[in-house]
């Protein structure tokens, strides 16, 4: 298993060291040409809220080594992790906690009867008997489950179906945050390390990677290592397992997580490992940028130019894309509809609406000692499984319809990267709204001006809000475009870039690029 895992990292390192030198490239053109695009209008929190609980409360927990369940008080930082101590005095008190999870790749499960099918189907051919005990109990009607498909599972349980939806939401929310785990901060390492998996999945005929960016850089490498060895663990050890059915599939999420934690182990130490020589390599590349960036742009664009011309005059973006013609002409049709617009005008605004609504019912009260009038949120426990309604209700249908024009299965991983968008939009909106409210307190002379200045704030803030959901929309639909992309033969390409600037044009890369630009026109509409 060692060496199967050296090799895929191999292979992908050897992507990244490529997609390295692309990356810096446009960092340096950047920084240089200083084409930024639009601006955010929204105001974002710069210091996060570090001692803030996001959600707490108590919880059964199934513990696998007595096969007991225990009452556990689970607490949610600010970085969405689940903790969980022996009860409340022991967090007070600030006792370590029996339980550390980072749910990153996880999938929440609400019944015991979608556990065990994907439990049976992890393990094919090992199903229990009619009558015979299944591998999990559960003493009430509202089981939790955090599934994954390689690591060790949880096992939670509450009393009521209102807690139930309550803390689904609470996991749900983890999950989400926890997979958007790679920093978008570097201009170079995070679209590197993206891009990387993207062609080394492509590569192997794999299309679609937001299924796969699930957590830091660490936890997507170990899941891209699994997805290639788990078929050749599962045929070597499963005819092996010994005992009942429950027994046998028992044994199996064990081996499984155990081969999981020594993946990641092996996984961590060479990426390190290439990511520091690429830093090593930095200074000797920039300077070779910045000596001759007006040369690499003018090759880059040449061999642009020649792809752009390959397709025959007149065809269909679909054929320059390689796209089907069905696709295709879906795709065109969905980016030329009225529909394209994800907010669609009052439907935006009520999504700003919620979410100053949420966040920020309005708590007025007077200050010690004669104060201006104070200003507070609701915690999120409040806010949670309203917002999760919302995702539910409006979010995700929009998503599904997204999906099905561009015909792509990798709906779990393209919905959760929007929602998450979505929700840091609520809170910046949130954010805003508050930091414009506060500024204007110390000026207000009575409820009359008060009343006016909420609403003048409030028309305010929903603006700013349109805009950068706009913004964030494109972007969205860019990146969206390329996971669906399915190259043409562009080995013929090769021979047209300069070996000494080799290290920063690929032609995959630049193909993406004159897609993009293909269709940038109706994508900024």
């Amino acid at each position: 298993f060692a060496e199967k895992t050296g090799k895929v990292l191999g292979e992908f390192c050897r992507c990244y060291k490529e997609q390295y030198g692309v990356a810096l490239f446009n960092s340096v053109r950047y920084e240089i040409e200083g084409n930024g695009g639009p601006q955010a209008q929204l105001l974002h929190r710069k210091v996060p809220l570090e001692d803030h609980v996001i959600y707490s409360g108590n919880i059964f927990q199934y513990i696998e080594e007595n096969k007991k369940w225990r009452n556990r008080f689970c607490v949610v930082p600010h970085n969405y992790g689940l903790v969980l101590y022996e009860n409340k005095l022991a967090y007070e008190r600030e006792l370590p906690p029996r339980v550390l999870v980072n749910s990153a790749g996880y999938k929440v499960l609400t019944s015991v009867e979608q556990y065990l099918e994907l439990v049976n189907n992890s393990l094919p051919g090992v199903t229990p008997k009619s009558g015979h005990s299944p591998i999990l109990k559960c003493p009430t009607d509202f089981p939790l489950i955090l599934w994954h498909p390689y690591a060790r599972h949880y096992y939670f349980c509450v009393m009521t179906g209102k807690e139930q939806d309550k803390w689904r939401a609470v996991f749900q929310d983890c999950v989400r945050h926890c997979n958007n785990g790679i920093s978008e901060d570097s201009r170079v390492e995070a679209p590197a390390f993206t891009d990387a998996v993207r062609m080394y999945r492509q590569a192997k005929e794999q299309f679609g990677t937001w299924d796969m960016l699930c957590g830091n850089e660490t936890q997507v490498l170990s899941n891209l290592v699994m997805e290639e060895l788990l078929p050749e663990l599962r045929s070597t050890i499963g005819p092996r397992l010994k005992g009942k059915a429950p027994e046998r599939q028992r044994t199996w999420i064990q081996i499984s997580d155990a081969v999981y934690r020594m993946v990641y182990e092996q996984t961590q130490a060479q990426y390190d490992a290439a990511r520091a020589r690429c830093e090593q390599e930095r200074p000797r590349l920039e300077s070779t940028i910045r000596t001759d960036m007006d040369q690499i742009i003018t090759s880059k664009e040449h061999l642009a130019s020649k792809i752009r011309g390959a397709a025959p005059q007149g065809c269909v973006h679909g054929q320059l894309l390689g796209w089907h013609s069905p696709c295709s002409t879906r795709v065109w049709l969905f980016l030329g509809c009225s529909s394209w617009n994800p907010w669609g005008g009052a439907t935006r605004h009520s999504f700003g609406v919620h979410a100053l609504h949420w966040h920020c019912p309005r708590r007025w009260g007077q200050g010690q000692r004669g104060a201006s009038p104070c200003f507070s949120l609701l915690p999120p426990a409040f806010v949670l499984p309203k917002a999760e309604v919302c995702v539910r209700n409006h979010v995700q249908p929009y998503i599904s319809s997204i999906l099905e024009a561009l015909m792509t299965p990798t709906s779990q991983g393209f919905a959760e990267v929007r929602e998450v968008f979505f929700k840091e939009q609520m809170d910046d909106a949130v954010h805003t709204f508050e930091t414009l409210l506060h500024q204007e307190l110390g000026k207000l002379q009575g409820k009359d001006d008060l009343c006016k200045s909420i609403q003048r704030i409030l028309e305010r803030v929903l603006k700013k809000f349109d805009y950068d959901s706009s913004t964030v929309r494109k972007k969205f639909f860019r990146e969206a475009l390329l996971q669906i992309t399915i190259p043409f033969e562009l080995a013929k390409f090769q021979e047209l870039i300069f070996e000494d600037f080799a290290s920063f044009i690929l032609v995959e890369n630049t193909y993406e690029e004159v897609v993009l630009q293909s269709v940038m026109k109706d994508i900024m509409q």
